[in-house]
């Protein structure tokens, strides 16, 4: 097997860890230089998906402030936001948009030539600011691309999935060996410094805004090299996605629409959300969500109806061309139709247990992005927030390295080397499903781990997951990139189910038939790799 090594290897082409890449880039001397990895083409993540915006609590923005920000995050946190980074994150908001703008992203601005402000679910006040109108993760993503491919300190590994970390006898975290799918080779790279920034879980589920790349790869490398995970159970459920059939994946439609004054109807186009908030379409995600399941439920339909037409006709198509453009792909005219939607899984809280600038409870592991738990999202983040956690924190990673001696490694113990034994071994050609399994645990994962859930679903979903697992006969060396991610989402797909066992009460995102009500004590699911099961830990 031939290695390599790098000052610092970043896994993902998101924009957390395409902004990761070029702040470590600008900030330090780095002999070796760094490394992208990513499974897909250059790029693809989640990231590119984010329509609505960034939150910035910006300090021309006369009508904001981080209290307001950090009122508004916990609350829609149900009790389980960090207070202290979330304050954090919010005082540094100003500093590193700014930041986005100097590397050449282009927020829209309104006719006197100002930052244009949007507001969306949960938010008190209008502090959202977008780019392409609804393109703002796209936009930001192919600014930050296109200088980290004319960065020569930056190498691109595409097509390239990473299968393990390399920890060593101390626990540290000393590189990675990866597998090109192009090739069929695997490579041993090197780095005192390995950075997941994987992002989020979406294709466990049946219907998902996430693209095919999201499959919890970062999450269950950090889980078999013995990090410490938290609220798994907490998977956001974006209550408007486009409800089309014969798409891979759903479309997301903003939740910005409904920032705009867009208002959800049922099958008898009636309004219904001041049946379930007083905030009616501008409630946290997960209220809204379990609204729509509900009433879809009641009058026996696969979807409802979001009105867009109550917005004025040049404001819709200024502000969503995305969207407009998608619709119209299946006959439907935003301006004057009826859009249907239903919720998809969107967005993980849970993930990886990192602090504000990446650190996990690996030494040399670090984790930025939706990949990472830091506390900021609690158990049902705010909208938006996310672009936001993810350019602080990496910005904030870089930081913390550039105090760091980053050589890669130059003694290989007998725990390494043993890793790496592993990959050199030949394998059985059987061949397994591998597309038909996906499926299979696509709506296992939905029926019993969804929106709504209760004990016996929950233990009915996961004596299925042992089931393909007993079918797909892989431990650990794989035949192609399709197998090890089956690999990973099986074991998400468990964690998430044990978490959700363990939590026996309703919280946030997080909601239980059998135990309808929030406990009075706010606490964090922790778990570790064990002897065969997971451990959870204080």
């Amino acid at each position: 097997m031939k290695y390599s090594k790098y000052s610092a290897v970043i896994v993902g082409s998101g924009i957390s860890g395409l902004f990761c890449a070029l702040k470590l880039a600008q900030q330090m001397n780095l002999p070796d230089g760094i490394l992208v990895v990513t499974k897909s083409n250059f790029g693809e993540s989640n990231s590119r998906y984010a329509q609505g915006g960034i939150v910035g609590v910006m300090n021309d923005n006369e009508k904001d402030s981080v209290e307001l920000h950090v009122k508004d995050t916990i609350k829609a946190g149900a009790g389980l936001t960090e207070k202290d980074i979330t304050k954090f994150i919010s005082e540094n908001s100003d500093e590193v948009i700014n930041d986005l703008m100097d590397y050449g992203v282009n927020f829209d601005k309104d006719e006197n030539g100002n930052i244009s402000y949007t507001l969306e679910g949960a938010h008190s006040v209008q502090r959202i600011l977008h780019a392409g109108g609804d393109a703002t993760g796209s936009v930001i993503e192919k600014t930050l691309c296109k200088l980290v491919k004319e960065n020569n300190n930056i190498d691109i590994l595409e097509d390239t999935i990473v299968v393990e970390l390399l920890i060593d006898s101390d626990s540290e975290c000393k590189g990675a060996i990866i597998y090109n799918d192009d090739t069929q080779e695997y490579e041993t790279i090197y780095s005192s410094a390995l950075v997941l920034a994987t992002g989020g879980i979406g294709q466990l589920y049946k219907y998902t805004t996430n693209p095919t790349v999201a499959t919890g790869d970062g999450i269950e490398l950090a889980y078999n090299a013995g990090a410490i995970l938290q609220d798994l159970e907490f998977v956001q459920f974006h209550p408007t996605a486009l409800a089309v059939d014969g798409t891979k994946n759903r479309f997301l439609i903003s939740e910005s629409v409904r920032g705009e004054g867009a208002i959800l109807l049922d099958k008898d186009n009636k309004e219904f959300m001041a049946e379930y908030s007083d905030l009616k379409e501008l409630a946290p995600r997960d209220v809204v969500t379990r609204a729509i399941y509900d009433r879809m439920a009641k009058t026996n339909s696969s979807n409802v109806y979001l009105d867009a037409t109550v917005i004025p006709v040049e404001k819709l198509q200024r502000r969503f061309p995305t969207i407009s453009k998608v619709c119209s792909k299946y006959g439907i005219d935003i301006t004057k139709d009826y859009i249907p939607v239903a919720p998809a899984a969107h967005y993980y809280m849970g993930g990886i247990k990192a602090s504000v600038d990446g650190r996990t409870s690996i030494r040399g592991l670090y984790a930025i992005g939706e990949c990472s738990s830091t506390g900021l999202h609690g158990a049902n983040r705010l909208a938006s927030n996310s672009l936001l956690e993810c350019v602080v924190c990496a910005y904030e990673l870089a930081n913390y390295l550039s105090f760091t001696s980053l050589i890669p490694p130059s003694k290989i113990d007998e725990n390494i080397m043993a890793s790496i034994e592993k990959y050199t071994q030949p394998i059985s050609d059987e061949t397994f499903d591998v597309d038909g399994l996906k499926q299979r645990l696509k709506d296992i994962m939905w029926n019993y781990a969804g929106i709504l859930r209760d004990e016996d679903k929950l233990l009915k979903g996961l004596d299925e997951i042992y089931k393909l697992k007993s079918e797909f006969r892989r431990e650990t060396k794989c035949l192609n990139k399709q197998e090890y991610e089956l690999r990973n989402m099986l074991c998400i797909s468990q964690l998430i189910i044990k978490s959700a066992l363990k939590r026996e009460e309703s919280r946030g995102a997080h909601y239980r038939t059998d135990f309808p009500y929030k406990r009075e004590d706010a606490i964090h699911n922790c778990v570790i790799k064990g002897e065969g099961e997971p451990s959870f830990v204080k």
